[in-house]
């Protein structure tokens, strides 16, 4: 049974999750801002429960989208966000002029090269539609991909980081890359061979994670983090808990059973 609190669904809820608790002297709400995917979810049914087991309520703020999110850390609405890599969250800190802070990596949804018509990468052939997302980070994964697969090769002064289409040096499978939006990828895979989509979008979508042909190698700022509100709030008791949880043996047992038992998602541990 979940126990989180909602915004908005205070009240007698908090109260009887409080009585509930640990016998901790001072309750401590931790407020996780929320956003559409995987992560807000693996929080929410395996963090957050062991979390109240220690005393602490957890209190789900749902956003639409993650710059929302972090912008109420940034405003101090918000404490904890679990929803980002930190390349993102390098981004944001710049842009924003904020100090959100990552505190330990959690695990991670890979993009994947996923079957449009074809089911085989040895099928691949000259002219086939390979779907990619055209927003610049998914962009350079999916670039990635495709060189892992062995269909392009990279010029040798090619920035790994920020790759664009003039980094390709060779299309030794003769592909058509195919940038479009990211969301709308798994709605037009019958009009592609294969297509590359992001974790979250992947799962959203519904698509089955069993039938991925090839999972990217990734990168250690494409890790996923939880990440707070300031370097000050990061050394606060609670930040250590929810730390801890994602750490432990317990936890990551709990993850490599869903690897083996589901086929809505697959997830990356962080070493």
């Amino acid at each position: 049974m979940k126990h989180f609190v909602k915004l908005g669904l205070l009240g007698l809820s908090a109260t009887v999750l409080a009585a509930c608790s640990s016998d901790s002297s001072e309750e401590t709400t931790i407020r996780v801002a929320t956003s559409p995917g995987p992560y807000s979810e693996l929080f929410l049914d395996q963090v957050a429960p062991k979390l109240e087991e220690e005393g602490y309520t957890v209190q789900e703020i749902e956003f639409t989208d993650l710059r929302s999110a972090d912008v109420a850390l940034q405003e101090g609405s918000a404490d904890l966000n679990v929803d980002q890599h930190s390349l993102y969250l390098a981004n944001f800190n710049e842009e924003a002029g904020a100090e959100l802070t990552a505190v330990t990596p959690v695990p991670t949804v890979p993009t994947g090269l996923f079957p449009g018509t074809k089911d085989d990468l040895a099928a691949v052939s000259s002219g086939d539609r390979v779907g990619i997302p055209d927003d610049p980070s998914n962009y350079t994964r999916a670039l990635l991909v495709l060189r892992k697969a062995g269909w392009i090769k990279f010029s040798e002064d090619a920035n790994l980081e920020n790759l664009t289409v003039d980094d390709i040096s060779e299309n030794t499978a003769g592909i058509e890359i195919v940038p479009m939006q990211s969301a709308s990828i798994p709605r037009t895979l019958e009009d592609l061979a294969y297509a590359i989509i992001p974790g979250s979008i992947a799962y959203d979508a519904g698509v089955d994670f069993s039938t991925m042909l090839l999972a990217e190698d990734v990168r250690e700022d494409l890790l996923l983090q939880a990440v707070v509100s300031t370097p000050e709030t990061a050394e606060e008791d609670w930040v250590q808990a929810v730390v801890d949880i994602y750490n432990s043996d317990d936890f990551q047992s709990q993850i490599e059973e869903i690897n083996n038992s589901s086929d809505e998602t697959y997830w990356i541990i962080p070493d």
